[in-house]
């Protein structure tokens, strides 16, 4: 993936520097959200609340809230069907707290249900306590629905087989 927005263009073939990993998820890496585990049983990771993830009252926009909840949930999901290639069919969103500028939240996807074909997670976004790095407030709660019998084509071999290695599967 070099030349794909990976931090790879222009490097020759000679260079004995390591290519960086493509991005587990774009979207999130682009706004600073660092996931901390993997596994088909918890997706979770961090985000930083900056500028670029606030509306103009400088609290965290609910629509980055809903990606970080689809988005963990779709990569949770993807794990638990075998890597097969799924899609979100619903998201089901509350916001019910806020996360300011400045503020660290932690996304947690969990499985309600792991079927063959539709799988339920449900996402919890909470803000962190700055001190003791634990969770302080419930920010956003919420439930994703997947179709997971998609067949997987070809080229997401690649992609597999970085998040495995991410994962330590």
């Amino acid at each position: 993936m070099a030349g794909a927005g990976d931090g790879g263009e222009g490097r020759s073939s000679g260079d004995k520097q390591e290519q960086p990993s493509p991005p587990v998820d774009r979207a999130l890496h682009a706004l600073g959200f660092e996931f901390t585990r993997i596994t088909a049983r918890e997706v979770a990771g961090r985000l930083p609340v900056t500028e670029t993830c606030c509306q103009p009252f400088n609290w965290l926009n609910g629509g980055v809230s809903a990606l970080m909840a689809e988005s963990t949930a779709s990569l949770g999901g993807y794990v638990a069907s075998g890597y097969r290639r799924l899609a979100g069919v619903q998201l089901s969103i509350n916001h019910v707290g806020p996360a300011r500028l400045g503020d660290v939240v932690q996304a947690q996807a969990t499985p309600v249900q792991l079927g063959r074909k539709i799988q339920v997670w449900e996402v919890q976004i909470w803000r962190i306590d700055p001190s003791t790095s634990e969770c302080k407030d419930l920010v956003s709660t919420a439930r994703v629905t997947l179709l997971t019998n998609l067949s997987t084509p070809e080229e997401m071999k690649s992609y597999e087989i970085g998040l495995k290695k991410f994962a330590k599967l």
